[in-house]
């Protein structure tokens, strides 16, 4: 199946966009983690601990990763 993304409306792309996200989340108890993800959070939480790193606001982040994005 494919979609003519470019000849829909925001709105129709939103509509769609949440449809499919029920539907993974709908599946979301069949999937599990790979141990690397496990991993990876485990050693973020440990440079957390020892002051590494940072919490920041989400729309902070984002800004700064638009930024990052836009150069």
């Amino acid at each position: 199946m494919r979609l003519e993304l470019r000849n829909m409306s925001r709105d129709e792309k939103l509509i769609i966009m949440h449809e499919i996200w029920e539907e993974l989340a709908r599946e979301d108890s069949e999937l599990t983690s790979p141990e690397w993800h496990r991993a990876a959070l485990e050693e973020t939480e440990g440079r957390l601990r020892e002051g590494k790193e940072r919490v920041h606001e989400w729309e902070a982040a984002k800004a700064v990763l638009r930024r990052r994005a836009s150069r």
